[in-house]
Parts: C-alpha cells; structure tokens; sequence
C-alpha cells in the first residue's frame, strides 16, 4: 500500500478532503505538518487547496518557505510524485516546481461550480489512469484561479506536453483553456479544480477525481 502525505498549512481546508480519497483510492494518508521538515518516509505527496496563510501577500507565496516545502521540493527534483492542488498549485508555483502564476479570475469573483476538463496528459504520475482525452468534472472553487505565463512558457508548455488539464468552457480566463500543467520529468503535477472532491458517488458530481489518486498508486506499485 502506498504511503501518501497530506500536508497541512495554516488556512488548509481540504486537507482530510485529500486524505480520504488516497484512503478510498486504496493508499495510506500519511498527515503531513507544515512546520516539520521531515516527509516521514512518504512514497508521494499532496499539497491540498484552501488559503494557506489567508492568502497574505500573494496566495501560496508564504507557504513556499514553510520548513517542510524544503523537503518537498528536494524530494520533487528527485523525483518524488507531489500533486498540488488549488492553494497547492499556488504554492508548487511559488516554489518554481511548476511554471507560470495564478491571478484573480477575469471577473474579480470568487467561482464555486463543477468543471468539466479535458485530460491532455497521461504520461505523469498523477494521469496514467486515464485515457487520453478523457473528460472528466470536478468541482473548481476558487478567486484567484486565473493561470497566466510569458508567451514563451506558454509555448514551451504545449510543445512538451506538459498541460495536463484544459477547462472546457473556460470559467476564469486562464491562458490556453489551462486547468493543470506538469513539470518536464511529469512527477509534479498542479491543477485548480479539485479532484478530492469527486471520488464517491454520492458526494459531488461523481468519481471521476478518483482516477488521479489511483494514478499514483497504480505508479508506485510498479516501482515498487
């Protein structure tokens, strides 16, 4: 059983929300504190949304120097799999794990909706479950969701292959349609809507987050 952590900052609000669908996924939640610098042996990790520090001076930007973003980013340029999700883009952003930057959405409002997406990606940790271009909805909540880049990052990104998700109907003015993006190595991966909040009928508009979680599963069991 994969041993996944859930860190957890000041302001985190779906923290439990991401250690249950690891443990519904069939992994192992391993509760992460921001102030620690030690992963505890964890095989990937989840940065989850909320507003760490209430979003103070930029969102995710005091989070990026938590004690433990120390250990996450060392343990990510080594390849460890780190999902970051909402708040936790944000801050995989901050950290320069991730390319690009989150502004407010286009109408200055904060957006609470299901989100359909299109899957761009199925080469990373946290996509190989799926079928390329699969469209899957999950819920988006959040202000400050607006994904921008420098054309030239922008270019990059779609000539690698490294936008992992693209808002169909784009609710918030994101550049290119972009949802999620991943690194060059395809270990670190970031997206604003939330996945957590789609893995059991029932509760939200479905399953279809579930599938990101049992990419990194599926993933570590191989490698195991």
């Amino acid at each position: 059983m994969g041993r996944i952590g859930v860190v957890t900052f000041p302001g985190s609000l779906d923290d439990r929300d991401a250690a249950r669908a690891v443990r519904l996924a069939g992994g192992e939640p391993v509760r992460l504190w921001h102030g620690d610098d030690d992963l505890a042996g964890v095989d990937a990790v989840v940065l989850p949304g909320g507003f760490s520090y209430g979003d103070y001076l930029r969102a995710g930007a005091i989070s990026r120097f938590a004690p433990l973003m120390g250990s996450v980013i060392d343990g990510a340029r080594a390849g460890l799999p780190v999902l970051g999700i909402c708040n936790g883009f944000q801050i995989l952003c901050e950290a320069h794990l991730l390319a690009g930057a989150m502004v407010k959405n286009t109408d200055l409002t904060f957006l609470c909706r299901d989100q359909r997406l299109r899957v761009e990606n199925t080469n990373t940790a946290w996509t190989c479950a799926f079928s390329p271009g699969a469209e899957i909805t999950v819920p988006l909540k959040n202000q400050d969701g607006q994904f921008i880049a420098d054309e030239a990052t922008l270019d990059e990104l779609e000539a690698e292959g490294r936008v992992v998700f693209r808002y169909l109907g784009n609710p918030n003015g994101s550049r290119h349609d972009i949802a999620g993006i991943t690194n060059a190595r395809g270990n670190v991966v970031g997206l604003m809507p939330h996945p957590e909040h789609a893995v059991e009928d029932g509760f939200g508009p479905g399953t279809d987050g579930l599938g990101l979680f049992t990419s990194a599963l599926s993933g570590l069991l191989e490698t195991a």
